[in-house]
């Protein structure tokens, strides 16, 4: 009885008009080749990130690299600084 975990992201979708990226991750554990239990995480990451006044770019180092590619291909200048005022706007 050979028990085995395996983690993948299996879904990645560019959505809204800041191009927020979510990422679902399924992880399966099998026994002997077949599987016995699914699940699923989801999260969103955004272009930028405020802390206090301060705005940085979202550190995408940590990502993978197809959600790195993403990234710098859908995170212009134009949709962080939209991003940027949208937040300020909203806690104002």
């Amino acid at each position: 009885m050979a028990l085995t975990k395996a983690t993948k992201e299996d879904k990645i979708e560019v959505a809204g008009a800041y191009k927020a990226i979510q990422i679902r991750t399924v992880t399966v554990i099998s026994e002997d080749d077949t599987e016995i239990s699914r699940t699923f995480h989801r999260r969103v990451i955004n272009p930028c990130v405020k802390s206090g006044d301060n705005w940085s770019d979202y550190d995408t180092s940590s990502e993978s690299a197809e959600v790195r590619g993403i990234a710098s291909a859908v995170w212009t200048d134009d949709i962080k600084t939209a991003y940027k005022n949208m937040i300020d706007e909203q806690e104002h």
